[in-house]
């Protein structure tokens, strides 16, 4: 079955309320490609590794969380973004890009779907923040950080890196991706544990000095999950193939 590609990009708008959300971005409809859509190949990022296999594939449209056309980024189609708009054009390929929109959403979202592969109870956003990014949840049963740790890799296939704050750990707060510098924010709610994607160095000073535990565990490896929900949604929505593709990315 096909749709239009203007029928994917309303649905995916409005399901994930993309216009009432502030970005450094633009959400939804980045490169227009051909009119209608088969297949759907989602990715973490539209790098060329994943705009070639998506090319292969015999992709209509990308979806990815990660996307083009950042704030204060060079604007000129040079170098590696000629190349990447060039791939997508000459086939004729759509690009759909969610960011923080992917972020906070409540059924797809990518904090939302971390926690559940980790096994999470009670999840919910952290109170006290106003953008619904920080996202918190219970262990089933107390863990000290090592063990946590282990419980992170199994799930993620990464070994992350583990600040051990020595105390138990029930209580976790986490945001996916680059958001290292929640951690004070988490500290302040009275959490045990705080998960991330990336690690800055006063990031580890933070969770030695209140004695809570820290967890980077790959901004790629903690975002390969929301996309994935979102395309499936969309297909079963829809009616179109969905096929997810990861290139896997250590950072």
């Amino acid at each position: 079955m096909t749709l239009s590609l203007e029928q994917l990009v309303e649905t995916a708008d409005r399901y994930l309320e993309s216009a009432r959300i502030q970005d450094y971005c633009p959400n939804g409809l980045q490169v227009q490609g051909r009119e209608q859509v088969r297949l759907l190949v989602s990715g973490v990022t539209a790098s060329q590794q994943l705009l070639d296999a998506a090319v292969a594939a015999g992709a209509d449209a990308i979806l990815v969380h990660h996307g083009y056309f950042w704030k204060n980024e060079d604007a000129r189609l040079i170098g590696m973004k000629h190349r990447r708009i060039k791939t997508l054009l000459s086939h004729d390929i759509s690009l759909l890009a969610y960011h923080l929109p992917l972020d906070v959403h409540p059924e797809v979202g990518n904090n939302v779907q971390l926690g559940r592969r980790l096994g999470l109870q009670d999840i919910r956003p952290l109170p006290g923040d106003a953008k619904g990014l920080i996202w918190q949840g219970e262990l089933p049963q107390a863990q000290s950080a090592a063990e946590f740790g282990r419980q992170v890799a199994d799930v993620l296939q990464r070994e992350p890196l583990v600040v051990d704050g020595g105390r138990s750990i029930r209580r976790l707060a986490w945001c996916t991706g680059g958001a290292q510098g929640y951690i004070d924010q988490a500290i302040s709610a009275g959490v045990d544990a705080y998960l991330t994607g990336e690690v800055s160095e006063q990031t580890v000073h933070s969770a030695r000095e209140n004695g809570v535990s820290f967890f980077a565990a790959g901004h790629h490896a903690t975002e390969r999950y929301g996309v994935q929900a979102l395309g499936d949604h969309l297909a079963a929505q829809l009616g179109i193939q969905h096929l997810f593709i990861d290139c896997d990315n250590p950072a």
